[in-house]
Order: C-alpha cells, then structure tokens, then sequence
C-alpha cells in the first residue's frame, strides 16, 4: 500500500487530488491542450496509470474535474462583483467583467480552454451544470430588475462573455478593449430590449 502523507487516506487523497488538478492545468498552460494526456499527468506527477485511474477515469473526466474545481471560485467571485451596483446596467457591467477578467487571467486560462475543447456529452454536461452557478446571480438581478425571460437574457448575456473570451484571446494586448465592447454590447442589448435600468 502506498505511504499516505496527511493524517487520514480521506485527506491525503485531497491532497493528492488537488496535487494532479494542479500538475494538469500548469501542463496545459505550458505545452497546450492537446499535450494533456493521462499519460502525461502521470509522467509529470510520478504516478503509475493505474494509481491515476483512481481519480479519473478518462481524460474527458480530469478535464470536466479542473473546470468544476474553478467553478465555485468563479461563482463567488461573480457574486461579489453583482452584490456592488445598485442599478441593473451596472449589475450587468459588474458581471460581464467579472467573467472575462476570470476568462482572461492566467490562472483560470488553462480551465477556460478546456472547457471550449471538444468533450464527450457527460463531461460537457457536468460543466454545462456548474456554468448554471455563474448565471445564477445575474438572473436574480434581472427578475428583481423586472426583466422578462430573465434566464434567456442572462444566457444571451453569456454569450457576449463567451464571444468576449474568444476575441480576447485572438488580440493579445487589447483584453482591457474587448471587454469594453463587451460591455458596451451586453448593456446596449439590455436597453434595446426595454429592460428597465
């Protein structure tokens, strides 16, 4: 039997867990997406295949594991950001960048691309589920808003995020300006679609 190096197997394997969530999206972030590979992970970490299978069973599941693992951050982090303004513009403002300040940093980078790789359907909807936790604050502020099909809106809100993200991505240097077009777009969709301020 493997030495565990916490006071209990429940704690070391936390530890172990956050010890190859770490080691992955830091091989992401050096070699790319297309270098992650249980294999990879192993090598990196020291660890045979099979002790790796005991924490994922595939490379869609490591994968679905790193985004879950940021989601709660992200979640929080946004909630935060809602909980300023006392207007909808600037609630929706405060949101859009909250997410691509998260979406842009490097830390989240590796998470963020990941998340737009291809995936197998119970992967993808493991993390269509924990995305659900960032829309829930701004969908709270557009029903107290008074704003119709609030989870449309906020899902459509998201999608300039998510187009934001990309265009970021492609200009290196001008993240500060697409976020300000970002914002811009989302709170000029907001009030041509007679939502109130």
């Amino acid at each position: 039997m493997p030495r565990i190096s916490e006071p209990t197997v429940a704690e070391h394997r936390a530890r172990q867990l956050r010890t190859l969530l770490d080691a992955a999206r830091t091989l992401v972030a050096e070699e790319g997406i297309e270098a992650l590979s249980l294999a990879a992970l192993a090598r990196r970490v020291g660890l045979s295949r099979p002790s790796l299978y005991e924490y994922f069973r595939s490379k869609d599941d490591l994968v679905a594991a790193i985004v879950e693992e940021e989601l709660p951050r992200w979640a929080a982090l946004t909630a935060r950001a809602l909980a300023g303004p006392p207007d909808l513009v600037g609630k929706v403002e405060s949101y859009v960048r909250a997410q691509l300040v998260i979406m842009t940093d490097g830390r989240h980078a590796a998470a963020v691309a990941l998340a737009q790789h291809a995936l197998a359907e119970p992967a993808r909807e493991r993390i269509r589920d924990g995305h659900a936790l960032l829309l829930r604050p701004l969908i709270g502020a557009l029903e107290e808003a008074g704003v119709p099909d609030a989870e449309l809106r906020a899902e459509l809100v998201q999608g300039i995020v998510d187009a934001a993200a990309v265009a970021a991505q492609r200009r290196p240097g001008r993240a500060a300006a697409v976020i300000d077009a970002a914002v811009a777009q989302a709170v000029h969709g907001l009030a041509a679609g007679g939502a109130p301020s």
